[in-house]
């Protein structure tokens, strides 16, 4: 008997649902082709109806869909309960973004500039909220200006943040300054919270256009000042998944902790090649293996990268969670990882002697430094040795002869990899590519949470190595996901404003550095002020200027480039264990091995843009919460030297005072305008210096100083300095106006 034509003839994917699901429910083409046919917005009766659905659970499972596509801005929900297509609507749907000030961004899921969203409009929005916005004209700075029309998903469920209870009034201040509303907490819901408590509150009811949003403690957190407490802190303020469901480490661990013949089965078999992987000493989840040999004209390259693909597909809640997780976490004394672990640290993880799963991409590397050719292709390899950078960068520079006679197997392959470092360098020299240099700065933290110290870590040729390989798989990757036109993530960066630009050129110029920026603005000009800097005593202050005027990175399915390290194209390859993105590659990159195309990929474009907005939304989370529990334990580290002197530099200059980094720890603060000699100080906006009337001492960026602290608000992430001395060479003492100079016989 035949079956009555349905949804299922009209659908372009439904052999892929099928293969995807058990009971198959009507694509998101499908949805919106329907939508779009009907010229008005439907009910969920009217659209299920229209697609003959009927049975109770494929209705229950459309609901989800359809709920998923208004959280991913591809529906509008009007309040008449009907399902409206965004684009007809001419809304602009994107992820809210807060500012400490108390207005935000919209950012839209289609690409563009930002929209800004006034005070009055953020009044009823938290940061990370999605919404639908119109667009209703240009605030006085000539920005697109938007209203609010509807909000589509709250993703605000809890803040963190000291709690006050003032004439029986209960409210609390949330620890992410993006959150700029007050939580508003009845007194039912105080809990144990006691005035001045850091504590964490659920949000029970969300703000309004009227109204506070209103909150219920569930938890107060030790007031020790430990890693532990900062830690826990962060993860409440910026909303940070931390634990796995039962279904997703169930599905992680359902893979074992040894690679099956099953897994093994078609690949490329590398498992007598001697991959290293090279990393710091800390790490426990290894993405990537390497291995060199000299080949005609050149180097033959191997960059393998574990294969999360194999284990992580679409439709698990193992994929879900790593999606919403978007990259790991990484604190002094803990890792919140994007997949759980035993497949980070362990099935995924390509540890030393046992067969792990990967991704190779095989390059031929000419000796200027160019790939001249490359293949990806999926293996199966054993790591023949894990080794730190402190170890590599020891045994290359013939410093450690024990270790070189102990591996002596893979040391062949190690002084090629210095070999094909250095032509890859030559490559990034000659196109010009940015080059900071800045030592990585560590807090160290003992088995109780305490911070025993804070250390620099300087960069050495291993890191370099590691690095440069990376990077050249990274832009294969790319290259090859844009030749077989995948939907597809890719890593950009854009070119800097001009105004920031100008900015910056005005403020090297200050500091005697000529900055060239006739015509477009090219890497190398800023390469070559980065070089002229690199020795002088203000260098890290004048890196810092030029990576301030430059844009975000970002995740996005239009490649523009990457501007700085002056690559047409790039996308992440090199990480799936922790990051997303590369996750994503991964996936196409197996599906253009398989024959695919983009007509049956399984991440439509639509669908790319939506992920990249939330892969970079996702990284900017993360990397605000690891700063805000660096610079509390900073601050906790600093708490009992109060009185003690510190060399300082001088990193900007404002109206009410000079911020400063301590040498050698990088911890900053301020020394404000009351703290310094007894003086009126000016201010000089051209010059960006504060000047004294009487003495004629003048602060400016880049000059050495001698600080004392005196006060450190570990709540506020503030540390305040008076000046002992300044012992720069930018002391210009202006003289008095009764004062003569001698003159020349």
């Amino acid at each position: 008997m035949s079956r009555k034509p349905g949804w299922q003839d009209q659908d372009p994917r439904f052999r892929e649902e099928s293969e995807r699901y058990g009971k198959p429910v009507p694509s998101r083409e499908l949805l919106l082709k329907t939508l779009g046919d009907a010229r008005q917005p439907l009910t969920f009766d009217a659209l299920a109806d229209k697609l003959g659905i009927q049975e109770r659970a494929l209705r229950q499972a459309l609901t989800k869909r359809l709920g998923a596509m208004v959280r991913d801005g591809q529906l509008l929900l009007n309040r008449a309960d009907e399902y409206c297509l965004i684009d007809r609507l001419q809304l602009v749907v994107g992820t809210v973004s807060g500012h400490r000030d108390g207005f935000g961004f919209l950012a839209p899921d289609a690409g563009g500039d930002d929209l800004f969203l006034p005070y009055r409009e953020m009044r009823m929005l938290m940061h990370g909220d999605r919404a639908a916005a119109r667009v209703t004209g240009r605030d006085e700075r000539g920005r697109s200006e938007g209203s609010i029309v509807d909000v589509l998903e709250r993703r605000t469920k809890q803040v963190a943040g000291r709690f006050s209870l003032e004439a029986g009034v209960g409210s609390l201040v949330p620890d992410n300054r993006r959150i700029s509303h007050r939580i508003v907490i009845p007194p039912q819901q105080v809990g144990p919270a006691r005035h001045g408590d850091l504590a964490v509150v659920e949000i029970i009811e969300q703000p309004s256009r009227n109204r506070d949003p209103v909150g219920k403690v569930t938890r107060v957190l030790p007031q020790g000042g430990s890693a532990d407490t900062a830690i826990d802190l962060a993860i409440a303020s910026h909303g940070l998944p931390h634990e796995f469901q039962a279904g997703v480490l169930r599905e992680a661990r359902k893979y074992g902790r040894e690679v099956d013949s099953a897994g093994r089965a078609g690949r490329v078999d590398l498992r007598e090649l001697p991959l290293i992987t090279i990393d710091g000493e800390d790490a426990r989840d290894f993405d990537d293996a390497v291995w060199a040999q000299e080949s005609a004209g050149g180097y033959r390259l191997i960059v393998a990268i574990a294969d999360v693909s194999h284990y992580v597909r679409t439709g698990m809640e193992l994929d879900t969670e790593a999606r919403e997780r978007a990259t790991s976490v990484y604190f002094p004394n803990r890792v919140l990882p994007m997949l759980p672990e035993p497949l980070s640290n362990h099935l995924c993880s390509l540890m030393p002697k046992v067969d792990r799963l990967c991704m190779v991409c095989d390059m031929q590397v000419t000796k200027t430094g160019r790939v001249s050719s490359s293949s990806f292709h999926a293996a199966v390899m054993r790591s023949a040795a894990r080794l730190t950078y402190t170890q590599v960068a020891a045994i290359l520079e013939g410093r450690d002869q024990k270790a070189r006679r102990e591996l002596s197997a893979i040391l062949p392959s190690l002084e090629c990899l210095q070999h094909v470092y250095e032509a890859l360098r030559r490559w990034r020299e000659t196109r010009g590519a940015l080059d900071f240099e800045a030592p990585e700065v560590k807090v160290l933290v003992d088995e109780s949470g305490s911070v025993t110290d804070i250390r620099e870590y300087p960069r050495n040729d291993a890191h370099r190595l590691i690095e440069e390989c990376m990077i050249a798989a990274n832009v294969e990757a790319a290259r090859f996901l844009k030749k077989h036109k995948l939907p597809a993530l890719f890593r950009i960066h854009g070119r800097p404003e001009e105004d920031r630009i100008q900015d910056l050129k005005r403020f090297l110029a200050l500091r005697g550095v000529h900055l060239d920026i006739e015509g477009e603005l090219e890497p190398a000009r800023l390469q070559k002020a980065l070089k002229l800097i690199a020795e002088r005593p203000d260098a890290g202050v004048l890196q810092n200027a030029i990576i301030r005027s430059l844009p975000q990175a970002l995740y996005q399915p239009l490649n523009i480039g990457h501007f700085g390290l002056a690559l047409a194209e790039y996308a992440h390859f090199t990480s799936p264990i922790r990051r997303y993105p590369d996750l994503l590659v991964h996936r196409g990159i197996r599906h253009a091995l398989a024959g695919g195309t983009a007509a049956d990929f399984e991440h439509s474009p639509r669908e790319m843009e939506v992920l990249g907005q939330e892969c970079s939304m996702r990284e900017r989370r993360a990397d605000e919460a690891a700063r805000s529990v660096v610079a509390y334990l900073k601050c906790e580290f600093m708490r009992p030297k109060v009185g003690e002197e510190f060399d300082a530099v001088a990193t900007g200059v404002a109206e009410f005072g000079v911020f400063v980094q301590l040498k050698g720890i990088q911890v900053d603060g301020l020394v404000h305008v009351t703290s310094l000699p007894r003086d009126y100080f000016r201010f000089h906006e051209g010059d960006r210096t504060l000047v004294g009337e009487r003495t004629g001492m003048r602060l400016s960026i880049g000059d050495e100083l001698r600080v004392r602290l005196i006060r450190v608000d570990s709540a506020e992430r503030k540390i305040d300095f008076e000046l002992v001395d300044k012992t720069g060479t930018h002391f210009h003492p202006r003289r008095r106006s009764k004062e003569r100079t001698p003159r020349k016989r």
